[in-house]
């Protein structure tokens, strides 16, 4: 799984606790204690699925999900203590896919988060990756680097974004040099010292994009995208 879900909750051990469940079932997270910055992650980070606190400081839950429903139909599950059917109906009024109240068991929240993924369509979509601010199109091959409201395309050659997007499907592995030849480098000239070269050229080019940091050495055997 390469899914990001955005944790908007004001309750440190609950969001500590989903945090853990959904990691643990391989997805990646980012935590949001209020309303402003849950919309402010989204904007930058484009999750795939929100799960989404009623009570919220600065902008409450109901005003975060009706600006999300705005700007696209990214998957969101309302999470509350709150457990009225006016509530639940207001919920899905206003445009979430699913409604799960508190006190919840945690493995119950990942598996509706897995079936809301599944109906959006984003458990088998691969053509998009995500590691941290870096974001990968398989499909037309570019690739983003995000800030603070900024993004940044990458000038990336063949090869690279081939490395590049090879290592990104699994980016905590070690790859060896021979392997990203064979699979990065076909028909071209089969030398540890290229692929040297062009990981050296990636490097640089995710450094001065803001993504600083990966495609770290494993000593005695390649390359690492990230080391978590």
């Amino acid at each position: 799984m390469n899914e990001l879900i955005l944790i908007a909750e004001d309750e440190p051990e609950i969001a500590k606790i989903l945090d853990a469940y959904l990691v643990r079932e391989g997805y990646r997270t980012v935590n949001a204690a209020d309303g402003q910055t849950a919309l402010d992650q989204h904007a930058i980070l484009k999750p795939d699925l929100v799960l989404l606190d009623v009570k919220m400081p600065k902008i409450d839950g109901w005003d975060v999900l009706a600006e999300l429903r705005r700007r696209g139909e990214t998957p969101i599950i309302m999470i509350t203590a709150l457990d009225q059917d006016l509530d639940r109906l207001q919920g899905l009024r206003l445009g979430a896919d699913d409604y799960v109240v508190k006190p919840f068991n945690p493995l119950e929240v990942v598996a509706r988060a897995k079936a809301v993924l599944r109906r959006s369509g984003y458990a088998n979509n691969r053509t998009l990756l995500r590691i941290e601010n870096l974001e990968i199109d398989l499909e037309s091959h570019l690739a983003k680097v995000h800030g603070d409201g900024t993004s940044m395309s990458l000038q990336l050659t063949l090869t690279e974004f081939r490395l590049l997007a090879h290592m990104a499907k699994a980016p905590t592995r070690a790859f060896g040099r021979n392997e990203l030849i064979d699979a990065c480098l076909p028909g071209g000239d089969a030398l540890e010292r290229t692929v040297d070269s062009h990981v050296s050229n990636l490097r640089r080019k995710l450094d001065e994009a803001g993504a600083t940091g990966m495609m770290s050495v494993v000593r005695g055997i390649g390359y690492r995208l990230t080391a978590a």
